[in-house]
């Protein structure tokens, strides 16, 4: 076993007190993901992760990070005892970023930090070894845990850093100390506890906080709230690579052309033509893309070897996945599921409704005869005093005609319901599980029906719901 940490260096990082020696290779705080040989982290949540350290010792962690003995354990068995379980966390994390020469981009934004994330591990994986969250750990732990599960030798290293509240993102700015720190896009999401795009774009750009001396800030250039961002990473003193369509971008997009399962992307770095193609279809993931292209370069990475990489990327799930539902093997019948119920704001459900709108369903395999594009939305959460009226507003997106059927799920999305079309209304439902109960009457043979919402929405029950009803291929 490769040791992750010593109790040497986790009591060094900590200031805390090993009961006795051990050494760990990884770092957990759920023991239903427990590994054997993991630090398991008693952190308080929804549960005291106290009760469950005896639970994580007995399936194999090789020590526990706690903040008293737990009930039933005593000092004979392996564990680092710190004033804060959290903080003792986040010391780990700090100890972890500073004892490697990692190379470090930071990523926010209100639309597609995981995403580009995850196209990032991509491009810089075969160039070094890469470490990044396996899932969208961005928040108060998830960052300080990302970190202290980095090993010493890591080459690059990718931090996904979110929000919820004001003041959340600088902290773990300067916790991770990013080379690069990338802002995605500015969108309304979590406008409740802002008020404002422009207070949103405050947050998302204290990440520049984080800063090494001469980082680099890559910035979307096309943003209503672009100024807000580019002020407060020039009074950071960091070099601006901005991407976008923009005629002054550094990283400039000219043509995204979207298929079925790809999006190619033509570009211009300074005067140089940039060619790649994106995994998934949609102009959003052409743009984050670009962004992360811009990224890895400014982080050193070969840039033509990044770009023929991010070809191993593709979407996580509930993030805009595309799948094809074979529900007849011998008649060969089938229907294609858009998969983005993880999460949604206007920006995010425009740009998914505009992936569907690019898509085209199968005449002549199903029992209607034509094939019909399908959205089943649910409620946009967190948007504040405004919500119902940006409800609404999705009923004059641009090409919405197109898209045969709209299901509504929740009571914000019964003001799209009320906004549309009778010819267009679906059914509205105030919960997702009424309508995956009925999922089978939802489709047809052809069709491509398109799941989209806040995850508080629990539209993914509907997804899986589809997903049941054949084989995913």
């Amino acid at each position: 076993m490769t040791a992750l940490w010593t109790s040497a260096e986790a009591e060094a990082a900590t200031l805390g007190h090993a009961t006795r020696a051990f050494s760990v290779s990884g770092v957990s705080i759920d023991t239903r993901t427990l590994r054997p040989g993991d630090l398991f982290v008693a952190l308080a949540a929804a549960r005291d992760g106290h009760d469950f350290v005896a639970q994580a010792l007995e399936k194999g962690a090789a020590a526990a990070l706690v903040s008293h003995i737990p009930e039933g354990l005593d000092e004979t068995a392996p564990l680092l005892i710190v004033d804060d379980v959290l903080k003792g966390l986040e010391d780990l994390g700090r100890a972890a970023r500073a004892r490697t020469g990692a190379r470090v981009i930071g990523v926010t934004g209100s639309v597609g930090k995981t995403s580009t994330k995850e196209m990032l591990r991509a491009m810089l994986s075969g160039q070094g070894r890469t470490h990044a969250a396996e899932a969208s750990y961005n928040n108060h732990w998830g960052v300080p845990l990302t970190l202290a599960r980095m090993p010493a030798d890591t080459e690059y290293a990718v931090i996904e850093i979110g929000m919820s509240n004001p003041g959340e993102i600088a902290p773990l700015a300067r916790l991770a100390r990013p080379h690069v720190a990338m802002i995605t896009t500015v969108a309304a999401a979590h406008l409740a506890a802002f008020g404002s795009l422009e207070g949103i774009a405050r947050e998302k750009g204290a990440i520049f906080d984080g800063l090494e001396p001469g980082g680099a800030a890559v910035i979307n250039l096309d943003l209503e709230t672009t100024p807000v961002l580019l002020g407060m990473a020039q009074a950071r003193g960091a070099q601006v690579i901005g991407f976008g369509a923009a005629s002054t971008a550094d990283w400039r997009l000219d043509e995204s052309r979207s298929h079925e399962e790809t999006t190619v992307v033509r570009a211009h770095h300074g005067a140089d033509p940039v060619l790649f193609k994106v995994a998934s279809p949609g102009r959003h993931f052409a743009l984050n893309a670009l962004g992360a292209l811009a990224a890895a370069t400014a982080l050193g990475a070969d840039t033509v070897i990044a770009a023929h990489d991010l070809g191993r990327w593709a979407p996580p799930a509930g993030r805009g996945t595309r799948e094809r539902i074979v529900v007849d093997s011998v008649d060969e019948t089938y229907f294609d599921l858009i998969d983005d119920a993880f999460n949604a704001n206007p920006s995010s459900m425009a740009a998914s409704l505009e992936v569907l709108i690019g898509a085209r369903p199968v005449d002549g395999i199903g029992a209607l005869g034509a094939g019909r594009r399908i959205a089943i939305l649910g409620d946009m959460l967190e948007l504040g005093p405004e919500a119902e009226a940006m409800h609404r507003a999705i009923a004059a997106q641009p090409g919405l005609a197109s898209v045969r059927i709209i299901h509504c799920v929740g009571p914000l999305m019964r003001h799209l319901h009320a906004a549309l079309p009778l010819a267009q209304r679906g059914e509205w439902v105030e919960t997702a599980s009424e309508l995956a109960s009925r999922a089978r009457m939802l489709m047809d043979p052809g069709d491509i029906l398109l799941v989209k919402g806040s995850k508080g929405s629990k539209v993914s029950l509907v997804a899986e719901a589809l997903r049941r009803l054949g084989q995913s291929v």
